[in-house]
């Protein structure tokens, strides 16, 4: 099974990238994870927020693998447990599904992206920083993974 982070963003902070790195390295093989990132649109001219988030969405679309499943991380999308994740989690890898998910950058997600989307997951009613999300979302992952073998990082 092949999870892919599409990420709008390409210079991270250090610890943004030790915290993926960890993250990504802990999960087992069975489960590729791979990570997209695509560059923030170029501020310059008289360019509206909605125009630049079009060009990220193009760039976001053109990076996810054909045939997968699309989640959209959104504000406005549906709250999940880990446990929901570890469920879904389990869901995919049974049944052999590939997943992109979608971090937007400043100006959230493109209405392409998330037409784009089979489903639109909130990790947080709070505004959180996009460097955060990546951590955020690998911890997550890892997190919901240990669930699904019953491994002790995740005590209930």
């Amino acid at each position: 099974m092949r999870l892919t982070i599409v990420a709008v963003g390409t210079r991270m902070p250090k610890w943004v990238e030790q915290g993926v790195e960890d993250y990504s390295r802990r999960l087992p093989r069975e489960i590729k994870l791979a990570w997209k990132q695509v560059p923030v649109a170029r501020r310059v001219g008289d360019a509206t927020a909605q125009q630049l988030c079009e060009r990220e969405g193009k760039h976001i679309l053109k990076a996810v693998p054909a045939g997968d499943t699309v989640i959209a991380l959104d504000v406005l999308g549906k709250r999940r447990s880990t446990q929901d994740l570890a469920d879904a989690l389990s869901g995919w890898q049974m049944q052999g599904i590939s997943c992109s998910l979608l971090i937007g950058g400043p100006d959230g997600l493109s209405d392409e992206c998330l037409a784009r989307a089979d489903q639109r997951w909130s990790l947080s009613d709070l505004t959180l920083p996009h460097p955060l999300v990546r951590v955020v979302l690998a911890e997550q992952l890892y997190r919901a993974w240990t669930m699904t073998v019953n491994h002790p990082y995740h005590r209930q």
